[in-house]
C-alpha cells in the first residue's frame, strides 16, 4: 500500500475548500428552505456569462489603455463580482417574468433562462478562449490542485482569503437578518404583511449566492460549486429540523466534505485502480472527490438520519409488526382460554399459532413477537404450550376489549355484515387506548356482548403494553 504524504500544501488545499464550502452552505441553506435549490444550481451555471463577459471587458479596457496595469488586478476582480451578481439577478428576474408572463410553471421558467445564459457564457469561453488568459478547465473545475504552487512563502493562498472574506460577510447578514430571512422562507405572504418585503428578500438572496459563487469561482469552478451550494445543507436538513442547528450543521458538514474528499483523491483511486489491476494513477482532482464525499454523505443521512433516515424507519415499522403480532399473540391465547369456559371462537382464530397459512416471513414475526411477550413477562411456556401470565391476561382483556368495541361502534353506526367486522378491528385494536375506549363504552351504552354475543372485558390497566 502507497504511503501517504500529507504536505502543507494538502493543508492549504482542505482549509480554502472549507472555507469555500462554509461560504456556499450559508446561501445554500434558504436556498434549500425555499425549495430553491435548482436556483442555486441554475446561478452556479448562469453567473459564468457574467464572469466571462466581465473578464473580456476588463480585457478589452486595458487593450483600450482605459485602465492602467497596476489598477488592472483589482478592476478585474471587481468586474468580475459585478458581473456575477448581475447576471444571477438578471437570471432570478428573467426566470419570474417568463413563469408569470409565459404563464408557464417555475422549473421550466428556469430551466430556459439557465440552459440559455449558461450556453452563452460556454459559447464565449469558446469564441474568445484562444484571445486571452482563460483556462476552461479552471472555469469549469476549479484549480484546487495548484493552490500549492501559487501560495509558497504565504500561510494562507489569496483565494482562501477570498473565500474566507465571503464567509464572514455571509455569517454577518445571516445573523444581522436571521429574523427577516426565516420569517420570507417559511411564510412569504406573512413577511409582507409585517413589512418585510418577501421580494426583497429573493433578490438580495440572488445577489448574496451569486457573490459567494464568484468568490469560489476561482478555486472550485463554475460545475462543482452547486455540490458545496446545496449538499451540506440539504444533509444537514435531514438531521434537524432546528434552523439554527441546521445551518451549523450545515457548515461542519461542508468542512468534513473537504478533508474527506481530498484525503479520498489523494488515496482512492491507487486503491481502486491496484484493485482492478488497471494502470498506476497517483490522485484524482480534489474538487470532484469533495463533491462525491459531499454526496457520501448526504446518502449517508438518506439512510441513516433519526426518524427521516430509510434505515430507522425501517426498524420502526419492524418493531411496530413485532408488537402487533405480540398482541396478536396475547389475544389468541385470551380467546383459546375463552374458548375452554365455553365461549365459542371465531372462525377467524387460527387453532394454532403461528397461523399455518401465513407466509415464512408473518411466520418469522410471529416467533418474534412470541419470544417479545415471554420476555416481558407476558407469556410464560410450559413444555410445549404457551399461557398467559397475570400480566398478560389484563393487557389480552385491554387488546380483546378494544376489538370487540369496534365491532360494537361499527355494527351500530355501519350497515356491514357480521362476518365483515373482524378484519377492521384486528387491525384497530392494536391503536385504542384507555380513553378511546372509554368514550366507545359510553357512546354505546356500556356494552356488555360484541355483535357476536360474545362478552367484551372490563377496562383494566397496566404501565407498559409494550
Amino acid at each position: 500500500m502507497q504511503e501517504l504524504h500529507w504536505a502543507r500544501g494538502d493543508t492549504q488545499v482542505v482549509v480554502t475548500a472549507a472555507l469555500a464550502g462554509m461560504a456556499c452552505a450559508l446561501p445554500g441553506n434558504w436556498l434549500v428552505l425555499r425549495r430553491q435549490s435548482m436556483m442555486g444550481d441554475a446561478l452556479s451555471h448562469t453567473s459564468l456569462l457574467g464572469v466571462v463577459g466581465a473578464f473580456l471587458l476588463a480585457y478589452a479596457a486595458r487593450s483600450a489603455g482605459w485602465v492602467g496595469e497596476a489598477a488592472f488586478d483589482g478592476v478585474l476582480v471587481l468586474s468580475m463580482y459585478a458581473g456575477a451578481i448581475a447576471v444571477g439577478v438578471l437570471t432570478a428576474v428573467l426566470t419570474e417574468w417568463i413563469r408569470s408572463l409565459g404563464r408557464v410553471e417555475s422549473s421550466a421558467a428556469l430551466g430556459v433562462v439557465y440552459t440559455s445564459l449558461f450556453a452563452l457564457g460556454l459559447l464565449l469561453v469558446r469564441l474568445m478562449a484562444n484571445d486571452t488568459h482563460l483556462d476552461l478547465n479552471c472555469v469549469l473545475f476549479g484549480r484546487l490542485e495548484t493552490i500549492p504552487l501559487e501560495s509558497i512563502g504565504q500561510t494562507l493562498p489569496r483565494v482562501a482569503w477570498i473565500a474566507g472574506i465571503s464567509l464572514v460577510i455571509n455569517l454577518v447578514l445571516v445573523v444581522l437578518l436571521f429574523k427577516e430571512l426565516r420569517l420570507s422562507a417559511f411564510d412569504p405572504a406573512l413577511a409582507t404583511t409585517v413589512g418585510i418585503s418577501a421580494r426583497v428578500m429573493h433578490y438580495g438572496l440572488m445577489t448574496i449566492t451569486a457573490g459567494t459563487i464568484i468568490a469560489v469561482f476561482e478555486s472550485v469552478g463554475s460545475i462543482l460549486v452547486i455540490a458545496m451550494l446545496i449538499t451540506p445543507a440539504a444533509t444537514a436538513s435531514l438531521l434537524t429540523r432546528r434552523l439554527g442547528v441546521m445551518i451549523v450543521l450545515s457548515l461542519l458538514l461542508a468542512v468534513v466534505a473537504a478533508f474527506a474528499g481530498h484525503f479520498a483523491a489523494l488515496t482512492l483511486p491507487s486503491l481502486v485502480m491496484r484493485a482492478i489491476g488497471g494502470p498506476e494513477v497517483e490522485s484524482a482532482g480534489t474538487a470532484g472527490m469533495i463533491a462525491v464525499a459531499g454526496g457520501g454523505l448526504f446518502l449517508a443521512a438518506v439512510l441513516l438520519a433519526p426518524g427521516e433516515g430509510v434505515l430507522p424507519r425501517l426498524w420502526d415499522r419492524l418493531q411496530l409488526r413485532i408488537r402487533i403480532e405480540t398482541e396478536d399473540l396475547l389475544g389468541w391465547l385470551y380467546r383459546r382460554e375463552e374458548a375452554g369456559r365455553g365461549i365459542p371462537l371465531s372462525a377467524s382464530v387460527s387453532e394454532s399459532w403461528p397461523d399455518p397459512a401465513a407466509s415464512p416471513f408473518e411466520r418469522l414475526l410471529s416467533r418474534a413477537g412470541e419470544r417479545r411477550a415471554i420476555s416481558a413477562g407476558l407469556v410464560q411456556r410450559t413444555g410445549k404450550e404457551l399461557q398467559l401470565t397475570d400480566a398478560g391476561r389484563k393487557t389480552a382483556e385491554e387488546l380483546v376489549r378494544s376489538h370487540r368495541l369496534w365491532e360494537s361502534y361499527m355494527a351500530a353506526h355501519f350497515p356491514l355484515p357480521e362476518d365483515h367486522l373482524h378484519e377492521t378491528a384486528a387491525r384497530v385494536e392494536h391503536y385504542l387506548g384507555p380513553d378511546l375506549r372509554d368514550e366507545l363504552s359510553q357512546e354505546l351504552s356500556l356494552p356488555d356482548e360484541d355483535p357476536h354475543g360474545r362478552p367484551i372485558p372490563g377496562e383494566g390497566r397496566i404501565e407498559n403494553r409494550e
